[in-house]
């Protein structure tokens, strides 16, 4: 299951999942240049420097979130987990003063207690993908059973003298795991409701998951090793992680966001039967006289203009009617559109074409007929 779900996220993002190649030459280099930070110098000075600034990266991220929330539970969540994250690294920076110090590095290796925190943190980590890629289905209830096994070998960690630490290294695996299962189904669900690549795009998916694998190689690594200063790389390496997660809660379109208001206005309304004849007879008599197809704004709950159905009931609709998704649909009405333009107007530029037919751009615009028909643009022009 696994390897079908890296075959996947390869096979379509291909460079996408180079971006993790990019970050491992300079996360080798930082932790080969770690090894000659003094023991004493990193746990007495820079250890804690790190986590301060760690928690001063916490709470501005937490404030932008804040500052912006706009009832985006997203952004919400992800300030509620800056909080904890920032608390705790202050609370470290006490602690590195103290005679508990839990995360001293020294030239010991990592306590079994230790590395079962720093997973809590990798949990931490992986609610940023699960709430996006699971739109409106995320809850802090589901989410805390992933943290199942976790409490599970500490239990046993607790009561039987095991040696648990390798297994304990490889829970964030079992995190990403749960994550690449939703992958897919995000991707369908945008596919259902827009008919543009840009409210679909998983790559961000693939750009993060590939940062937190690097960063779960340099937690095994923190873990199994008893380098001094080992933790360098993953103090600035996580606040890399943490700013560039914060930029994208902030910045990203959320798709489910463009479709709350509306899902929230249909939850109480009761709904005719979809399989009605009448409706596909209205919806391509709509389609053939208005083209709304041509509008790259156009998604899924824009239907209601002319069918009396909820979004669920529009998608299982454009399904069983036309036998494809909402995105493949509408597609394929611009390439249609598109085929027409480039026979009957050929003095039209494809830059034209593309634009008029709903495309947001003229890279998408060739990729999507180029699949369609076997040819691109240009050869069909040629052709005619």
């Amino acid at each position: 299951m696994v390897g079908r779900e890296f075959r996947y996220l390869w096979y379509n993002y291909k460079s996408e999942a180079g971006f993790g190649l990019v970050l491992l030459p300079v996360l080798i280099a930082s932790t080969f240049l770690s090894r000659l930070i003094p023991a004493d110098f990193f746990d007495s000075f820079l250890n804690p420097a790190l986590s301060f600034a760690f928690g001063i990266v916490c709470v501005f991220g937490a404030a932008q979130c804040l500052r912006h929330l706009e009832n985006n539970r997203l952004r919400k969540v992800w300030a509620v987990i800056l909080i904890l994250w920032g608390f705790w690294e202050f609370v470290m920076v006490v602690l590195f003063k103290t005679a508990y110090n839990p995360f001293q590095v020294g030239n010991e290796l990592m306590d079994s207690t230790s590395m079962l925190i720093a997973c809590v943190f990798a949990w931490f980590l992986m609610i940023y993908p699960s709430v996006s890629i699971r739109p409106g289905n995320y809850s802090w209830r589901r989410g805390a059973l992933s943290l199942l096994p976790l409490a599970v070998l500490g239990f046993i960690d607790y009561i039987l003298p095991v040696d648990l630490r390798i297994v304990i290294a490889i829970y964030p695996l079992w995190l990403m795991y749960v994550v690449f299962q939703n992958i897919r189904r995000y991707r369908r669900w945008c596919e259902e409701n827009f008919s543009t690549l840009d409210d679909i795009d998983v790559q961000w998916i693939v750009r993060y998951i590939m940062m937190i694998i690097l960063a779960g190689l340099m937690f095994f690594y923190l873990c199994v090793s008893d380098d001094p200063a080992r933790a360098f790389t993953q103090q600035w390496y996580l606040m890399f992680v943490l700013g560039y997660t914060t930029d994208q809660v902030l910045h990203r379109p959320d798709p489910w966001e463009r479709l709350r208001s509306t899902a929230v206005a249909e939850e109480k309304e009761e709904e005719p039967d979809p399989a009605n004849a009448a409706y596909r007879t209205a919806l391509d008599a709509w389609v053939e006289k208005d083209k709304p197809y041509l509008n790259p704004d156009f998604q899924l709950t824009d239907l209601r203009q002319v069918l009396p159905l909820n979004r669920t009931y529009l998608s299982q609709f454009i399904n069983a009617e036309y036998g494809c998704s909402f995105y493949r649909w509408v597609n394929g009405l611009r390439v249609t559109e598109a085929k027409r333009l480039i026979t009957e107007h050929p003095q039209m530029t494809l830059e034209e074409v593309s634009k008029h037919c709903g495309f947001s751009s003229r890279r998408l615009f060739t990729q999507i007929f180029a699949r369609a028909t076997g040819m691109t643009p240009r050869d069909w022009s040629k052709k005619g």
